[in-house]
């Protein structure tokens, strides 16, 4: 099949328009127990420059923007990821920022900048990868912006409601609290472990589909973040994008407090525990390190946690404490720094 090349307003038309069509028909109003309401009344199939929701009631909107890197991603280099995995990641990173608010989400928005030898079709196999992101989610892409740049470049916004005063914080987190986290970390920082390695193995290579997942179909918490939300339980929240470690330390520092973890509490994954076995580390150090699994952490008074378990699946890792270190608790009450590398965003970083 010959390749072919159009311009931006035909790639709106033959591209955008057709997967993004009907959207104020397909969006589903998204309303709260005291009357608010939101509805979409322009979408990107419109072809206005913006988006138009109409909001009612009483209640808060999140917004926040998040950039990938694009063909810049190590496994998109190795040949692990594709374009339509990019466009996905892309989604997931902004609405798991959403979900850590507590917020529902309600859109998206997308800049998509490509380069001259960017075809038609892989153009559409990045944009297929946003959409059915959203769809995964429950959130529609409503507009954003395309056009020429000197590579691929990514990113959004992604826009979120939540009762008003509702919004979760990093910054409050109380001594005495459980810290608690929505699922174990660990299987994309192993997956970029093991492939930077040269040195195969046949067991791990039987698992590195589910590691890779974390990075192809990674999950945003959008359920569980909204439950905490609406809760009225949870003192602090944020998620694990920078790893869980970044993590823990930005939420103590935010909230003023220390944080003594827990080791045995920390689930490790079988598949992260081979990986980190194969290229000689602790476990706890791809865990805890800069493993993008979007995940949740969050904190709840003690006297209402067993509460909470009650509606929703979670482990506890942890407890918030006056003292403001955060320290990992071993065996015999040994405390020590946690383990792993925490991300920085540094310009000549590379995930």
């Amino acid at each position: 099949m010959s390749e072919k090349f159009s311009d931006e307003p035909t790639r709106l038309a033959e591209t955008i328009v057709p997967l993004f069509a009907s959207q104020a028909e397909e969006f589903v109003p998204v309303s709260s127990p005291d009357g608010g309401r939101v509805n979409l009344t322009t979408g990107a199939d419109a072809q206005d420059d913006c988006a138009v929701f109409r909001l009612a009631g009483s209640q808060d909107l999140v917004v926040g923007s998040d950039y990938v890197r694009g063909p810049k991603f190590r496994l998109y280099e190795m040949g692990h990821l594709d374009e339509y995995d990019l466009g996905y990641f892309l989604v997931a990173a902004n609405l798991s920022d959403i979900a850590a608010m507590g917020a529902k989400p309600i859109g998206l928005l997308s800049v998509v900048r490509y380069p001259a030898d960017m075809d038609d079709a892989l153009f559409g196999f990045v944009m297929k990868g946003i959409r059915d992101a959203c769809a995964a989610f429950g959130c529609l892409n409503v507009g954003g912006d395309i056009g020429g740049a000197e590579r691929l470049i990514l990113s959004a916004s992604a826009l979120g409601v939540c009762r008003a005063g509702g919004a979760l914080l990093r910054s409050g987190a109380k001594p005495g609290d459980i810290v608690c986290l929505t699922a174990p970390t660990g299987p994309a920082g192993a997956a970029m472990a093991y492939l930077r390695g040269d040195t195969p193995d046949l067991v791990i290579d039987s698992l590195l589909p589910s590691l890779l997942a974390n990075w192809k179909r990674p999950v945003a918490r959008i359920d569980e973040g909204v439950a905490l939300g609406a809760s009225g339980m949870v003192t602090s929240c944020q998620d694990t994008s920078d790893g869980l470690k970044a993590t823990l330390l930005s939420i103590a520092e935010l909230s003023g407090v220390g944080i003594a973890v827990e080791q045995r509490a920390i689930p490790v994954p079988k598949a992260v525990a081979a990986v980190a076995a194969h290229v000689g580390v602790e476990p706890l150090s791809l865990v805890m390190g800069d493993s993008v699994d979007f995940e949740l952490v969050f904190t709840v008074p003690a006297r209402q946690v067993d509460d909470l378990a009650e509606s929703l699946d979670f482990h506890r890792i942890g407890v918030v404490t006056e003292e403001r270190e955060v320290v990992l608790i071993g065996g015999g009450g040994t405390r020590t720094a946690l383990p792993g590398k925490a991300w920085r965003h540094q310009a000549d970083g590379k995930a």
